[in-house]
């Protein structure tokens, strides 16, 4: 799928800066800006390296400015935004803007066309650029301006005495530490002159964090000046790097990653450009756990790699796509983390121990290894290294683990306790939580009703009927309480939350957990209220709102500081992933319809490809038209479910519990 923009769009400033180009490299770093060129965001920057895979990230390299120098005149090709002012306006000179595989710009100015490649390698943290000139009366000079951050993804840098100006630029490579704690950065300019100049540039600002009601201010410090003499037809590389690039060639290294995406493609059964679109997008997102594991980050920017986000995400980006290796070895590392029956909720950006603050993640593992036995048929594997995690969860849940979690007399699952957010609608501001839903959540138990139906399923295939059994037994009670507890008869739906007398009417979109799992809570009449009840009153274009508009708390935007966001986070706003067991609901009780319905859901974001996140899937969106991307611009799960429901309703339906695992080999 060919992403394109003509000189119309890219000439306006306040449009080409809400769109954002993200090149990632598997180890958790990145390349990414604005069509216009102005960063918008902290996270902007031209090599974002991951110091300790997949996280440690560092803005190494902000920018590199280019002028363009034809006889007496001069050309900006660059663009900032400092108060009151853009400067320089180089958004002007961009003719056009595509993205297949690459991002790539085309620049006119004064007789000359340049074309720009940007591309980050797989498995390093380098950033190549490729300048090609299309066209050109003469030679011309190419000046180059490399302004450095170096500094935590997070932090914003001011000017300051510390930053070192001891640089070093020998057969065409420039090398320097910035500080002492920072990757050494080195500029691979081949042909280059240099000309030293080291001064600091202020008060560069980033909408995106404004809007936030964060700091938004930076001082980026700058070296000094490359320059090349080029002509028609001459094709110039540039490679930014945290490891020496001596002897390696820009060209060749863009020529690998190309077919490293091609590569990707060909694996895919559906070939059609909104396919392969999505399956680039999920590439993305997985990425380097350490020397020998995968992990899978859950967004881009600012998000690391989560247990939950994890495991929903998988069966899309890496099951769909073909990539067992890389679920295995997913699997593989979030099992080795299992603490008392619970995956991580969360692995820190630094050094600190996994968080396990979730009762859901564990549970979630549970779809994730029955999808990749029915997608791979790998037993050995299931057997010998996941079903005794999936056990010990199950033990540990019965019998109590971390924060109240707990199976209750009536066999359904309970968790929570004071001040702790344990399920996906996990928003905290200080010590409130948004939305605490402490008892018994009605998504919780699906899930935990699926994770004794699946172990019992994997028992069974593995010839231990009588094991097999007692699972079955405790399932159809859970069974039986799950709709007795949960049933809301006057709305027709099911309660969200149930703590003893206390049962939550909010309309939320977690019950459809109960119908779109591989094993469903809710069948018939009631399942195809509960899907009238959704649709009438969540579903969106762009996925199912948080909460129902008739409540009270209802809250449409994710607008302004922290606070406000974090209120509104899962009180209205649009979340995608949802759509992914909403999808398979649909196909499961509303047959044919259901996936006619499905097929007009999921074209709708094709147009969502070109609006904010250029080729991927935004994390969330406002809840009222013309809902409006917000949070992260590239969401694990949010491309992992819409990829996967693409397949399933343009294909034969989801795995059921008709379907045995195993039955693939």
């Amino acid at each position: 799928m060919q992403i394109a923009f003509s000189r119309e769009l890219l000439g306006s400033f306040e449009r080409s800066k809400e769109m954002e180009w993200w090149e990632t490299n598997g180890l958790g770093g990145w390349a990414g800006s604005t069509l216009s060129g102005a960063h918008s965001r902290r996270y902007h920057g031209l090599l974002v390296a991951a110091t300790n895979p997949p996280v440690g990230r560092v803005v190494l390299l902000s920018k590199l400015e280019e002028t363009i120098v034809s006889e007496n005149e001069s050309y900006e090709l660059g663009c900032n935004s400092f108060p009151g002012a853009i400067h320089p306006q180089g958004y002007r000179a961009i003719h056009s803007f595509e993205k297949t595989l690459f991002p790539v710009f085309e620049y006119r100015v004064g007789g000359i066309n340049l074309r720009k490649t940007i591309a980050a390698i797989h498995g390093e943290n380098t950033t190549v650029v490729i300048y090609e000139v299309l066209q050109a009366p003469d030679y011309f000079w190419l000046k180059l301006h490399p302004l450095v951050a170096a500094r935590d993804f997070h932090s914003l840098v001011t000017a300051n005495p510390s930053i070192n100006q001891n640089t070093v630029f020998s057969e065409g490579v420039f090398r320097v530490r910035p500080y002492e704690g920072v990757p050494e950065l080195f500029l691979q300019l081949p042909g280059c002159t240099f000309v030293s100049r080291p001064e600091w540039h202020y008060r560069f600002e980033y909408q995106k964090e404004q809007d936030r009601g964060l700091d938004f201010q930076e001082d980026l410090f700058s070296y000094g000046t490359f320059k090349i003499e080029l002509k028609k037809g001459a094709a110039f590389g540039i490679i930014a790097s945290t490891m020496d690039p001596s002897g390696r060639e820009a060209v060749e290294l863009l020529r690998l990653e190309k077919e490293r995406r091609l590569r990707l493609l060909h694996k895919l059964d559906r070939k059609d450009s909104f396919a392969q679109a999505l399956s680039l997008a999920a590439d993305q997102f997985i990425v380097r756990r350490g020397q020998n594991l995968s992990s899978i980050i859950a967004g881009y920017p600012w998000f690391s790699d989560w247990g939950r986000d994890a495991m929903i995400a998988l069966p899309g980006l890496c099951l769909v796509t073909k990539r067992f290796s890389e679920a295995k070895e997913i699997l593989t590392a979030f099992a080795d983390y299992s603490s008392q029956g619970m995956l991580p909720n969360h692995f820190p950006d630094r050094e600190e121990p996994p968080e396990y603050n979730t009762v859901d993640a564990s549970l979630w593992f549970f779809i994730a290894v029955y999808h990749y036995l029915y997608y791979t048929g790998d037993s050995a594997f299931v057997r010998q290294e996941l079903l005794p995690v999936l056990k010990d969860t199950l033990d540990w849940y019965t019998r109590g683990t971390r924060y109240g979690i707990h199976v209750d007399a009536d066999g359904l699952l309970h968790a929570g306790e004071q001040g702790v957010q344990l399920t996906w609608m996990d928003a905290k501001i200080g010590e409130w939580v948004v939305t605490p839903r402490s008892g018994k959540a009605v998504e919780i138990n699906a899930l935990w009703y699926n994770a004794l139906r699946i172990t019992s399923e994997l028992l069974e295939h593995f010839n231990d009927a009588l094991a097999a059994e007692e699972l079955q037994i405790q399932a159809r009670n859970v069974k039986q309480r799950f709709e007795e507890t949960f049933w809301y008869a006057e709305g027709r739906y099911l309660f969200d939350t149930v703590a003893g007398e206390i049962k939550d009417s909010s309309l939320r979109p977690n019950q459809i957990l109960a119908l779109g799992l591989p094993f469903p809570l809710v069948e018939g009449d009631k399942a195809r209220k509960v899907l009238k009840a959704v649709q009438q009153a969540l579903l969106t274009p762009r996925g199912l709102r948080s909460l129902s508009p008739q409540h009270q708390d209802y809250h449409p935007q994710y607008l302004g500081n922290p606070i406000s966001r974090d209120s509104s986070y899962h009180q209205g706003t649009v979340w995608t992933w949802m759509l992914g067991p909403f999808i398979r609901a649909l196909i499961r009780f509303e047959g044919k319809r259901g996936r006619k319905r499905a097929r007009e859901i999921i074209r709708g974001f094709e147009t969502h490809l070109v609006e904010a996140g250029l080729g991927t899937i935004s994390e969330i969106f406002d809840g009222e038209p013309p809902h409006g991307p917000r949070g992260c611009p590239a969401q694990a799960w949010s491309v992992a479910e819409i990829l996967w429901s693409y397949v399933e309703a343009f294909g034969d339906g989801p795995p059921s519990e008709n379907t045995r695992p195993g039955d693939k080999e």
